[in-house]
């Protein structure tokens, strides 16, 4: 296990692992996720008003509690990778107008126009 930031990790693992977040980033924010979170919470009250047994209630329980540390993990993942987009796109601009500044325009240019792609990437 590595404590590298997850846009620096390299290698197939790393792709797949994306695309993996992407798609559940993508899935997460449908509606048709938002109605199962609505059933689930459902599911939960109905347990509590018809008073089932307790294991009944735990299982609801904890399936929520499952359902959010998911969520969380996956917050914090497109969290981190539009941290580390953005700061490439900063450090592309400030190389880019340093250029700019010594009337000197070459490879942080070719860099901004790649860094500006970015969001069609991840």
């Amino acid at each position: 296990m590595t404590l590298q930031h997850p846009a620096d990790r390299g290698g197939d693992r790393r792709a797949r692992f994306a695309r993996l977040a992407e798609n559940a980033s993508n899935f997460t924010s449908s509606p048709v996720f938002f109605g199962v979170c609505l059933a689930l919470v459902a599911l939960v009250v109905t347990a509590h008003a018809l008073k089932l047994p307790d294991e009944w209630l735990l299982l609801a329980g904890e399936s929520m509690t499952a359902v959010t540390l998911l969520l969380l993990a996956l917050l914090k993942n497109s969290e981190r990778r539009a941290e580390h987009a953005i700061q490439r796109k900063l450090d592309a601009i400030a190389a880019a107008l340093l250029e700019m500044q010594e009337n000197n325009p070459g490879k942080a240019f070719e860099d901004l126009r790649s860094a500006i792609r970015m969001e069609e990437e991840s």
